[in-house]
């Protein structure tokens, strides 16, 4: 297997401008969205989804401003969070778990993609995924999401996102060496005295066993959309499976017992002796 590669999201240079989303969807060949304005401020998108693998949300952050003319006060802009959201990869991927068509698999990069001609459009990994990334389309059902470009991967190329982002906001190679990459950037922050800054999804010990994709915030998680303690919603299955196996064999050993008691199997016998 090649060395898994991911993304690191460095949202403290992102500037808004695009140019990933729009790459995505040119190399992707990814549909409109049908020109509906679904959210605020220049977040013209409002989320990921089957025709938007990488999303740019704009959150303005306000704080009362007094007015010069009295002692009364209005809403003014703080300052812009900018992101540029993506599918994130999880080492422990709920959709492959629950796929009853092998739609999705694991590739070579440890990144996780959908073959839409596999696909039969059951939906489970849209309910399965614990951000909310994957999405069904309503013209063919079937589900899609961003493949960090795994035809691009094979081919030596970065993924259209990464080569299009102006700032390297966006930030792909291998997973380890980004991680390294990332913490030193916050450790920097940190130092010109920006505390907030953290790292998401950067951790194998969190709840998805850490993203292939993960970033760089300056506020919560929640701000951003983002749930702050994802867990792999498939986590307990197996313990499930163990407790539904020992369930069916006491109910069919009850069964036995009860039949063996009634007689039934021994009647029965005594019936063909006659």
């Amino acid at each position: 297997m090649a060395e898994r590669m991911g993304f690191f999201t460095d949202t403290s240079v992102c500037i808004g401008c695009k140019a990933c989303q729009v790459a995505c969807k040119e190399w992707n060949q990814l549909p409109d969205d049908g020109f509906v304005f679904e959210a605020n401020s220049y977040d013209n998108t409002g989320a990921l989804g089957a025709n938007t693998w990488r999303h740019v949300a704009f959150i303005e952050q306000s704080r009362p401003v007094p007015l010069p003319s009295d002692d009364s006060a209005d809403e003014g802009v703080e300052r812009w969070l900018m992101s540029s959201d993506v599918c994130k990869h999880c080492t422990h991927a709920a959709c492959l778990d629950v796929c009853p068509t092998g739609a999705l698999f694991r590739t070579e990069f440890g990144t996780v993609v959908i073959q839409e001609d596999i696909c039969n459009g059951c939906g489970y990994c849209v309910s399965a995924c614990p951000y909310g990334v994957i999405e069904r389309r309503e013209d063919d059902g079937r589900a899609w999401k961003c493949t960090m470009c795994y035809d691009r991967q094979r081919g030596g190329l970065e993924p259209a996102c990464a080569k299009a982002c102006p700032t390297d906001s966006i930030q792909f190679g291998p997973l380890d060496e980004l991680r390294e990459r990332a913490e030193e950037r916050v450790a920097r922050l940190h130092a010109d005295g920006q505390a907030e800054a953290r790292l998401y999804g950067e951790s194998p010990d969190d709840g998805v066993g850490g993203a292939g994709a993960f970033f760089l915030l300056l506020d919560e998680p929640e701000v951003y959309g983002l749930p702050p303690d994802p867990v792999v919603t498939t986590r307990d299955l197996p313990s499930m499976w163990r407790w539904a196996g020992a369930a069916a064999l006491s109910v069919a050993g009850a069964v036995v017992a009860a039949f063996a008691g009634s007689g039934a199997f021994t009647g029965s016998r005594k019936g063909r002796r006659r």
